[in-house]
């Protein structure tokens, strides 16, 4: 089991920046592949980025590749994405997730944890 806890959230201006973590309960976090994702209202969940358990692999959606990085501390427990010249678009809650394959998918269904979320809001 895996307990998942995303903080990090809030307003910025557009091209700001934010970092959100995502810490994890459990001793077996680093096995798991982690991903955020992100829904904005009226909206499906989209992939955002994912990390393979090592951190050896990154993928990114196009829409966020060359701002947004994402990596992990299995030391700590927790993986991060840190988000840089944020636009109005990028407004929506934002889950990290784990996937126990250890891969990291683009599909969220492939995930078998996923934590509460945290809101994201870029003005304009």
């Amino acid at each position: 089991q895996v307990q998942l806890v995303e903080s990090g959230g809030g307003l910025v201006q557009a091209g700001g920046s934010l970092r959100l973590s995502c810490a994890a309960s459990g001793r077996t976090f680093s096995s798991y592949a982690m991903g955020w994702f992100r829904q904005a209202p009226g909206k499906e969940r989209e992939f955002v980025a994912a990390i393979s358990w090592s951190g050896g692999s990154t993928y990114y959606a196009d829409s966020v590749k060359g701002r947004f990085t994402i990596s992990r501390d299995n030391a700590k427990n927790t993986v991060y994405l840190q988000m840089n010249s944020l636009k109005p678009e990028d407004t929506a809650v934002y889950y990290c997730a784990a996937e126990s394959r250890g891969s990291g998918s683009y599909y969220y269904l492939e995930y078998d944890y996923w934590g509460q979320g945290t809101q994201v809001t870029v003005s304009s």
